[in-house]
């Protein structure tokens, strides 16, 4: 066992853990931000997309000695305390999750992508979101949501 010092969502965190833990399980069991889910554990899905350092990254894949001390980690809790960031509300508006196991994931990643590109095209956003697969096939609401999210922020 070590111990491991992490900053998620701002939160200066300690946990002690067995070098070469996934991070996703650090997250999870050892943390109770249940919010990044596990998928498939090969970083094919999406399910468990998280932030490091602004960038999208996959937590099943991510051992919890790879992330430093001064990295910073965003899961989805991390968005908001009560489901009010920008995207978080389109995605209601846009009814984009059937049964809502993958969108935490999908969430994640279009905010990442509004982040980087605040006014993407649809094909912008189709190219950005490949790779996070949604078992109920809500990919034309998940665009609409990243669209409407886009329009909401230049306003």
């Amino acid at each position: 066992m070590a111990t491991f010092r992490l900053n998620i969502n701002n939160t200066a965190q300690e946990v002690e853990v067995a070098e070469g833990t996934s991070l996703l399980w650090v997250l999870r069991e050892h943390l109770g931000l249940t919010g990044t889910k596990y998928g498939c554990g090969i970083a094919q899905c999406g399910a468990c997309t998280i932030h490091v350092d602004n960038r999208p990254m996959r937590a099943c894949m991510l051992q919890v000695d790879n992330v430093s001390d001064g990295q910073k980690i965003r899961t989805i809790e991390g968005l908001s305390v009560n489901g009010t960031h920008t995207v978080q509300k389109a995605w209601i508006e846009a009814q984009a999750p059937q049964c809502g196991y993958c969108q935490s994931g999908q969430i994640m990643q279009a905010v990442a992508l509004l982040e980087e590109n605040p006014n993407p095209s649809t094909e912008e956003i189709k190219t950005y979101m490949n790779g996070i697969l949604c078992r109920c096939g809500t990919y034309m609401r998940v665009i609409k949501a990243i669209e409407l999210a886009a329009n909401t922020q230049s306003t």
